[in-house]
């Protein structure tokens, strides 16, 4: 095991402490370009509570409205073109995944005269490394991807049909003000897949990463158990802010980078998943919900005993005749809990068939492969390991 570890994010975490946004604020400018999603930060009052907080440290501010769910690049586009006419000096994320995935995009794309898409890996030769960018502060509203204390971002193009990825030390958020009350009014639905989101984080690196790894695996154990525990609470009573508390710092645990340390792990769930709902521009942790359960009987017959272990110790299996069948009974009640709380488990539960399998495996491969033209993971995809995937989840 190898690694260096560093995460420079801040993180204010407590009901509350949207209050503190202004005095935060205050330490990285004078004037915020505040990227928002689709009205819900101003149906609750969030939108409001925040400019008041602002307008009180003498910040002034812009808005960047619209970001969609599998935010696209033409909003990254569009909130850097506002961020510099408006003379903005930071991107504060209030909002989503979606919204501080664009916002760490728009930071840099603001100080860049080319097309933001250079950034965003989608199997060119060159890839835009930015080396400046505007400081960022994230106020997630739903406790799902980790989004407000990692440097990754995840745009889509709905031009070319592509979903991929930029991860660099650059985009790291300077502060995450994660306040717990911002995620009550969350519906049923997206509360259920932001735990689904959560966990298909740790699993990746738990299943897909080297051996030895105890600490991280308990850890990983650690916050998807949390996750099973307080979610369903959530989902029953949004008002639960205890529930809704607990959630929320799973999600941050879950991609802050403790759980991958070390590890080297691929997330081939992810990628394929990034592919599909490209093309169906579907929300992104239902897309996971259906994947997720297919690779991991596949990925299972391969390495049978850290799936044995998950079976055991996260899904209370306590029978299995051999490592195998262990593996399998507690995917089977992993696949049930997805259910229990509503999330899909078949495309077909959202109208997709299986005509664009093929494709879907040849484009995930061509965004991203390890050189042999396999998908990174453990073990790796071939083209149609990724094809028997897809068809095993419609």
């Amino acid at each position: 095991m190898q690694f260096t570890f560093h995460n420079p994010t801040k993180i204010i975490f407590g009901a509350g402490n949207l209050s503190r946004l202004g005095e935060v604020a205050g330490e990285y400018g004078k004037k915020a370009l505040i990227a928002t999603g689709g009205g819900s930060v101003r149906r609750s009052g969030a939108f409001d509570r925040a400019v008041e907080s602002l307008k009180s440290a003498g910040i002034a501010w812009a808005e960047c409205p619209g970001i969609e769910p599998n935010p696209r690049i033409t909003s990254v586009a569009r909130g850097a073109d506002i961020a510099r006419k408006e003379g903005c000096d930071m991107v504060i994320a209030l909002g989503g995944g979606s919204v501080m995935d664009a916002s760490k995009v728009i930071s840099a794309a603001v100080l860049y005269d080319g097309d933001p898409w250079d950034m965003i890996r989608h199997g060119q030769d060159n890839v835009y490394v930015p080396a400046q960018a505007l400081p960022v502060i994230t106020v997630p509203t739903l406790a799902a991807t980790g989004s407000e204390t990692n440097c990754g971002a995840v745009i889509t193009n709905t031009e070319t049909k592509v979903k991929s990825f930029i991860q660099i030390p650059l985009l790291y958020p300077k502060v995450a003000i994660v306040d717990p009350e911002l995620t009550v009014s969350v519906p049923k639905d997206q509360t259920a897949y932001g735990v689904c989101d959560l966990i298909t984080h740790v699993t990746e690196s738990y299943f897909n990463g080297v051996e030895n790894t105890p600490l991280q695996d308990r850890i990983a154990e650690g916050v998807i158990l949390t996750a099973m525990e307080w979610g369903p609470k959530a989902i029953a009573d949004g008002a639960d802010l205890e529930a809704r508390a607990q959630v929320q710092w799973a999600a941050s645990v879950a991609l802050i980078g403790w759980v991958q340390i070390g590890t080297g792990a691929g997330y081939p769930v992810h990628m394929i998943e990034h592919t599909v709902s490209a093309y169906h521009d579907i929300t992104h942790a239902a897309g996971l919900s259906i994947i997720n359960p297919a690779w991991m009987r596949f990925a299972a017959k391969a390495h049978p005993t850290k799936f044995a272990q998950f079976a055991r110790r996260v899904m209370g299996v306590t029978s299995g005749s051999d490592e195998l069948s262990c593996a399998l009974a507690g995917i089977d009640r992993f696949e049930v809990f997805l259910k229990s709380i509503g999330c899909p488990t078949k495309f077909s539960e959202l109208g997709i068939g299986g005509e664009m399998v093929e494709t879907y495996a040849r484009e995930t491969l061509r965004i991203i492969n390890d050189g042999n033209g396999n998908l990174p993971g453990r073990p790796v995809m071939t083209e149609a390991d990724i094809v028997a995937v897809l068809r095993a989840a419609l």
